[in-house]
């Protein structure tokens, strides 16, 4: 709670006018509503999006029943009732509700760059990350699976004999690969985070587009590309947690799983 005015400190006098401002706590109840969803296609049929969510973002199908990416909103409370000779004081009125820009980029702060640590633009972020990270893992899995008959739950006992990498040893021990990959992805997460421009963290381009497939020119077919890239990463986010379960359950891995299932059909 922030003080806009001081407090006078005179003795047996009410204190001056003053206000504070205080952050609001997300809201629980009915979200207002931005358009009626006939008009837009959402997770949910006969459902409505919510205001903060106006489908601008690639895949926006305005999900966020718990209202996590909403905005925080700061409210000005007057304190004009507040009397320090009273035992009891009364809370001042609501003077007025305002909210701050958002996702915004602090330049001089490379660690935390965000303006708000939970908000929509750094969703989006971790999102894509971790889609395109259980893409990988999910491919993985399914591969390893069917060329070496090894259960990815199995893998990491398969290493602990000695790293192998297609049926050939690798002169290095466990210890030694893991400061490779701890310094090699550590590396590249470094160089991205360093990265201010928000586009630029998610869709550096470049190298990572050899193609040119998501031509900055054609903003449609960029748009198509990335909506494609964030479902298929929702599906394999999904695919691997499945995977997990699976794993915990009944202990076979992807393929294993799957061979039981069709086994019953």
């Amino acid at each position: 709670m922030q003080v806009m005015n001081r407090m006078s400190t005179l003795p047996k006098v009410a204190s001056q006018r003053t206000s504070v401002v205080a952050k609001a706590t997300r809201s629980t109840g009915k979200p207002k509503l931005a358009r009626p969803a006939q008009d837009d296609a959402l997770w949910l049929p006969n459902t409505e999006r919510p205001e903060w969510l106006d489908g601008t973002l690639p895949g926006d199908r305005g999900f966020d029943p718990l209202g996590l990416s909403k905005p925080n909103d700061f409210v000005q409370i007057g304190v004009d009732e507040e009397d320090q000779n009273q035992a009891k004081n009364r809370k001042g009125d609501v003077e007025a509700i305002f909210r701050p820009d958002t996702d915004s980029i602090d330049g001089q702060n490379k660690l935390a760059p965000y303006s708000e640590v939970f908000g929509l633009a750094r969703f989006r972020e971790t999102e894509v990350i971790h889609g395109r990270w259980a893409m990988l893992g999910t491919l993985g899995a399914l591969v390893g699976e069917g060329a070496t008959g090894v259960s990815w739950v199995d893998a990491g006992k398969v290493e602990l004999d000695g790293a192998q990498y297609l049926g050939q040893s690798l002169p290095f021990s466990i210890t030694q690969l893991i400061w490779i990959e701890a310094i090699l992805v550590g590396g590249v997460e470094i160089l991205r985070n360093n990265e201010l421009d928000l586009e630029k963290r998610i869709y550096p381009g470049g190298a990572f587009d050899p193609l040119n497939l998501a031509d900055e020119e054609d903003e449609e077919k960029a748009f198509r590309l990335k909506t494609a890239e964030i479902k298929h990463g929702r599906l394999a986010m999904i695919a691997f947690l499945g995977f997990g379960i699976q794993a915990a359950v009944t202990g076979e891995g992807a393929l294993g799983s799957l061979a039981k299932f069709a086994s019953t059909l």
